[in-house]
């Protein structure tokens, strides 16, 4: 039997992504208002799972335009591709696993029993996310 064009597999197209070329971008919250923060803005980098994040006031694009300037872009360089599911948050699978799963479980252990200091144990909820990973 001879092999023909439609006995071949379809090509697809393979993605090369380099190291903070392509970040993932979303909210978390609303959670408990706590120094005027209630959602967490979190960016992560597709390749490495590199977390960044930042306590905030509302989830609107100045915050995110403000954060990716100061945060991301001046230390780790303009992103090739932002990705976004521009509104619903964390409807991603996977994203709602690393991120709902460790980062707001750890917040949870270290945050009071009222869960309302939240805010003020991120960086260290990120660091331990970190280390442990």
């Amino acid at each position: 039997m001879a092999i023909n064009q439609r006995h071949e597999m379809p090509q697809q197209p393979t993605l090369f992504c380099e190291i903070f070329y392509v970040w993932v971008i979303d909210f978390m919250g609303p959670f408990p208002v706590f120094q005027g923060n209630s959602y967490i803005l979190l960016v992560v980098d597709y390749v490495s799972r590199w977390v960044e994040a930042r306590a905030t006031i509302t989830n609107d694009a100045k915050v995110v335009v403000e954060f990716l300037k100061s945060n991301i872009f001046c230390r780790f360089s303009v992103s090739k591709a932002l990705i976004s599911d521009q509104g619903s948050h964390f409807c991603n699978h996977a994203m709602a696993t690393l991120l709902e799963k460790e980062i707001k479980k750890l917040l949870q252990k270290m945050a009071n029993l009222s869960q309302s200091d939240w805010s003020r144990l991120l960086e260290d909820a990120l660091w331990a996310h970190m280390i442990a990973n």
